[in-house]
């Protein structure tokens, strides 16, 4: 929980900063800009570290040094290869519009690398069960991202553009801080050399991630650019400024989820389907304690929460938030199910999910958005949630009943 405070802390403080300080047209492009790295971040997770996290934590346990390193050097070369990606676009984009370029996605690209680095180096201390280690990545973060905003603010350079360069910069004094506590030892030999097939697993899990990680887009950040689309950017930061006062639950999620889906994960590898399940329903119902109890709390008290963060900025759209409180509540449990189909290494039906959820978003989420405005993508969001836990559900209990008719079996 402390590490999820400091890392969602630091991008907390720099949202509250940029409302306060930008007008909504400014931070409307910055949130659409961020939900790019969003989608960025996706496709890491699903090139990178979702197959890292199940078979480090699972069948290539015994062998993590040599499997952290293969990962990290892989790391580095998808990094570069999106740096790359997202520098070339803004050549072309200026090349077209000299004059139009957003400071935000030139910022995003300088930086894109660094920024996939601070997620898997927090991640490699969770699977080596050092959770400690992670919160301090994430403090030296949040200490930094605190600095470098209140050394940009002095000096009048803070921008959308800056922004990531300070973000960037957490996460560079994270990683060298605590660089002696990653496993670069050396090795009797590589990790291809005792898994030469490895690559053919690694794409055989993977694959199904990242088609999850393009639906993510849709059902999650796709909202921003129905309303960048069909409202305007002004109507993004309205949405991205409620929507990071409920920003909290979505991080509980992350927490928890860091430290089940290992235990899930090595439940599996070892095929002990009873404490799998015993685990999975522990994890369950703690989801649904929180995020209950977080929806009261707003309830009772969004309003005056959001009056005090933005300073009276966003106080129009504050009654929206009770509604919005409510899809973490709907997508809780959902979560719970989705980590226990990728701890038994089926992510085809977390991605069926995900699908479900996304066609919702255009079906029913367009039609929303054109009608009730900013209501209506709040409509659309929760629908679209309701789709997601309803689609998992189904696929995880049809999953474990046949795996334990196999294990009772064997």
């Amino acid at each position: 929980m402390a590490d999820q405070v400091f890392s969602v802390g630091g991008m907390l403080l720099v949202n509250l900063v940029l409302a306060r300080t930008q007008t909504r047209e400014e931070y409307g492009m910055f949130a659409l800009s961020y939900s790019v790295l969003t989608f960025l971040l996706g496709l890491h997770n699903a090139a990178i570290l979702e197959p890292f996290t199940i078979y480090g934590s699972g069948r290539y346990r015994n062998r993590f040094a040599e499997y952290f390193q293969l990962i990290w050097w892989s790391n580095a070369a998808v990094g570069g290869v999106m740096t790359t990606i997202v520098l070339s676009l803004c050549l072309g984009f200026h090349w077209i519009a000299p004059h139009d370029l957003p400071p935000a996605i030139l910022g995003l690209g300088l930086t894109v690398g660094v920024l996939l680095s601070g997620a898997l180096l927090r991640r490699i201390f969770y699977l080596q069960r050092q959770a400690g280690l992670a919160a301090a990545a994430s403090f030296v973060f949040f200490v930094t991202v605190g600095c470098g905003l209140g050394l940009t603010g002095k000096a009048h350079v803070l921008n959308s553009f800056s922004i990531f360069l300070v973000l960037a910069a957490g996460w560079l004094a994270a990683g060298f801080s605590l660089a002696k506590r990653l496993p670069f030892g050396k090795t009797g030999q590589s990790f291809l050399e005792y898994e030469p097939n490895y690559w053919r697993e690694h794409w055989k899990y993977a694959r199904w991630v990242l088609v999850t990680a393009l639906v993510f887009q849709l059902t999650s950040q796709g909202y921003y650019w129905l309303v960048a689309g069909f409202l305007s950017v002004r109507d993004v930061a309205e949405l991205k400024a409620i929507t990071m006062v409920i920003a909290p639950a979505d991080q509980i999620f992350i927490a928890l989820n860091y430290l089940v889906l290992p235990i899930l994960s090595a439940h599996y590898a070892a095929r002990r389907m009873t404490q799998l399940l015993s685990a999975w329903k522990w994890y369950a119902s703690g989801i649904t304690a929180a995020t209950l109890t977080f929806f009261l709390f707003i309830r009772a008290a969004g309003k005056t929460l959001t009056h005090l963060l933005y300073g009276g900025r966003y106080d129009d759209v504050a009654h929206l938030l009770p509604l919005l409180a409510l899809t973490p509540v709907v997508m809780g449990i959902g979560h719970t199910m989705n980590a226990g189909l990728k701890a038994a290494e089926c992510p085809r039906l977390v991605f069926c999910a995900y699908l479900c959820s996304g066609i919702t978003a255009f079906v029913i989420g367009i039609p929303l958005v054109m009608s009730l405005g900013l209501r209506g993508a709040v409509y659309g969001m929760l629908i679209s949630g309701a789709g997601y836990t309803l689609a998992l559900a189904i696929g995880f209990f049809t999953h474990v009943r046949r795996n334990f008719a196999e294990s009772s079996a064997s």
